[in-house]
C-alpha cells in the first residue's frame, strides 16, 4: 500500500479563454466532495429502512494564498469567472502529476470566489466549484 502527501498534489483550472492553468502553486488546499442522493423506499410493515442511489454530484473547493498578478496569478483566474456561462475543466491530481499516476477532469462553474485580508496575516482566497456531470478518472501521460 502506498500512501502519498498532499504537498505534490496538482490542480489545474481553465481560465475565461478556456485555457487551463497550472494553480498549484498558489494553492494550499482542494477539496473534491462526491455525494449520491438516495431516495427511500420503505414501504409498510419494514423493520428497516430501504434506499436507492439516485444521482450523483460533486463540488471542488480551492483556498490558497492571493496574488494578483495579470494573466497567471489565482486571482485574474478566478476573478474571470465569476457568472460566466459556460463551464470551466479541471484536473486534479491527489499523487501529483508523474506519469501514470491517476487524475480527476470534470466540467465546473465557479459559484463563490472570497478573497481575505486580516490585518496581521497574508491575503488569501478561497473558491467553490459546483461539478456539472461526471467526474472522471484518468492518467497523467
Amino acid at each position: 500500500m502506498a500512501f502519498t502527501h498532499g504537498k505534490g498534489a496538482v490542480f489545474k483550472l481553465d481560465n475565461a479563454a478556456g485555457t487551463l492553468q497550472i494553480l498549484t502553486a498558489f494553492l494550499d488546499s482542494v477539496d473534491l466532495n462526491n455525494t449520491v442522493d438516495v431516495s427511500e423506499t420503505t414501504t409498510m410493515g419494514a423493520e428497516a429502512k430501504t434506499y436507492v442511489s439516485a444521482q450523483s454530484d460533486a463540488t471542488l473547493t480551492i483556498s490558497g494564498k492571493f496574488d494578483g498578478t495579470a494573466s497567471t496569478g489565482p486571482h485574474v483566474i478566478l476573478s474571470g469567472l465569476i457568472g460566466l456561462e459556460t463551464t470551466s475543466s479541471f484536473e486534479y491530481g491527489p499523487e501529483g502529476s508523474t506519469t501514470g499516476k491517476q487524475k480527476l477532469l470534470g466540467e465546473c462553474f465557479l459559484t463563490s470566489y472570497t478573497v481575505s485580508a486580516p490585518v496581521g496575516d497574508m491575503v488569501t482566497f478561497s473558491a467553490d466549484l459546483q461539478v456539472t456531470g461526471a467526474v472522471t478518472v484518468g492518467v497523467w501521460p
